[in-house]
């Protein structure tokens, strides 16, 4: 996970430390890389291990883009979440459903052979989520909302900018601070409730 990968960089940053030889590769994913992280990392790891960031929900089987990191990604405002994964397809659409011009921020969608059916005993959210492909050339293709705000950069690397919600992760986890709210607010004594992260 993310979250242990910046902990652990940050100790072996403070102790000047550096990691083992045998070491080849290290892939993070589950939330935002940190550039200073990254930079660190470098510091610490030099070449020596591969160092993968990569992106994807659940409702996509996890994993559907990876960037192979180096020492730039340190220096730069985001840290890239890569290219999609074989079988995946990646756009980044406005709100019409259109594709938005490299640089554009728009809402990533994703399709391919590992999407999820739906959501279980969910319908509603189904539709609503899981939505017809109208760009993979095949008759019944879907593709999953993300819900998150994604942009393509120059070099053709998705970097992550947002949510089109509130939702937050928290150590990996993902957390709807309305559904937080809502609950807060069935208490007797509550009139009001706001959560942030």
């Amino acid at each position: 996970p993310t979250a242990f990968w910046h902990e652990l960089t940050a100790a072996l940053a403070a102790d000047n430390l550096s990691v083992p030889s045998t070491l080849r590769m290290v892939s993070i994913g589950g939330e935002q890389a940190s550039p200073e992280r990254v930079a660190a990392w470098f510091r610490c790891a030099g070449h020596r291990a591969r160092l993968l960031n990569t992106y994807g929900p659940t409702e996509a089987t996890v994993v559907e883009t990876a960037a192979e990191l180096g020492p730039e990604d340190g220096l730069a405002r985001r840290v890239p979440i890569g290219r999609p994964l074989g079988n995946v397809r990646a756009y980044v659409l406005d709100g019409g459903g259109e594709p938005v011009p490299v640089g554009v921020p728009g809402e990533l969608h994703l399709g391919g052979a590992s999407l999820a059916r739906g959501y279980l005993r969910r319908p509603e959210l189904t539709s609503e989520r899981f939505v017809a492909d109208p760009f993979a050339g095949q008759p019944r293709a879907r593709m999953y909302k993300t819900g998150d705000v994604a942009r393509w950069r120059g070099d053709g690397r998705l970097e992550f900018v947002g949510r089109t919600d509130q939702q937050v992760k928290i150590r990996g986890f993902r957390i709807e601070p309305g559904e937080v709210e809502q609950v807060l607010r069935e208490h007797p004594q509550l009139a009001e409730a706001a959560v942030v992260a």
